[in-house]
């Protein structure tokens, strides 16, 4: 079963967001800040490092986010092989070109565990604009200058790359690996959050199962909202036996996140400065991630890029 789908039956063990820590220490403020989120448990392991905790057969069980991240590694390993009919030993892992030393190691560490013999690791927007193919489109043209905007779940960052002759050279990259569409998420779920405790006077801020409900609501209401300008929000029985009941417009959602909208374009402003160059030598400009479909982060780009 997908994790998104049995969160709310299951919310202390269905694991999620073990990007965000990857390579970090528990202490680190944006963990901190995330603990307080998630459904599931979190404590403190080994030089400080995360370790995720989930029941199994009456037990606790501590894993580390590389342990998570080769789970997902070893199903993508068996779903290719299912599909090619053979064994698959090596693979290419990619990152986020800001990911520390620490984050690369530990990424690389998960695609050990899961038994793959892992190349060189490689920066995201690079494979970004093979999977495009504007490496072939670029023979032709000569030299281009492509933005890459990658608005992914729990990151954002965006790169420069030069592409000429099918040679890939990364200019300049920003990002924040605390800024995707998560965040986007847990405005909507504050906002519905703070709605139920004015009407029925109940702080549901502790219920984990109560969140995670409202919360994979919020996400499927934010993918209506791409398509339309209003949707519903309902759930029976979310919490002391009460029905929950909100409507919530496009409008309210891009006035919640108004701040992460803005924030989204102070790196490519920044990007711009750092490789020297104006923005209109750009040539274009490449939207990755599924928070990219959100109307508000088109209008944004195609306002800053007239």
């Amino acid at each position: 079963m997908l994790p998104r789908n049995q969160v709310a039956m299951n919310p202390t063990n269905t694991v999620f967001d073990a990007k965000r820590l990857i390579g970090r220490r528990f202490t680190d403020a944006a963990v901190q800040s995330d603990i307080k989120l998630w459904p599931f448990k979190v404590v403190a392991g080994h030089g400080d490092r995360p370790r995720i905790v989930v029941q199994r057969k009456g037990e606790e069980k501590f894993f580390a986010a590389e342990e998570i991240s080769s789970m997902v590694l070893v199903k993508m390993k068996e779903t290719v092989e299912a599909f090619l009919g053979s064994t698959v030993k090596n693979a290419f892992i990619t990152v986020p070109v800001y990911f520390n030393d620490s984050q690369r190691q530990t990424t690389k560490d998960a695609g050990v565990i899961s038994g793959l013999d892992v190349m060189p690791i490689i920066n995201e927007p690079t494979t970004t604009a093979i999977a495009y193919g504007l490496d072939k489109k670029a023979t032709s043209v000569g030299e281009k200058n492509v933005l890459i905007f990658d608005l992914g779940g729990g990151t954002f960052d965006v790169s420069l790359l030069t592409i000429e002759e099918g040679s890939f050279e990364v200019k300049a990259t920003v990002g924040d690996t605390h800024l995707g569409g998560e965040d986007f998420d847990n405005r909507m779920v504050n906002h519905l959050v703070q709605e139920f405790k004015r009407k029925y006077k109940k702080d549901i801020t502790g219920n984990s199962g109560a969140l995670k409900r409202l919360r994979t609501c919020c996400e499927r209401a934010k993918k209506t909202l791409s398509s339309t300008v209003q949707t519903t929000i309902e759930i029976n029985s979310l919490y002391q036996g009460i029905d929950f009941y909100s409507t919530i417009t496009r409008a309210k959602f891009e006035e919640l996140n108004m701040d992460l909208f803005r924030k989204c374009m102070e790196p490519v402003e920044k990007l711009l400065v750092d490789a020297k160059m104006d923005k209109s030598s750009i040539h274009d400009v490449v939207l990755v991630g599924g928070w990219t479909r959100i109307p508000k982060v088109h209008q944004i780009l195609q306002d800053f890029f007239n």
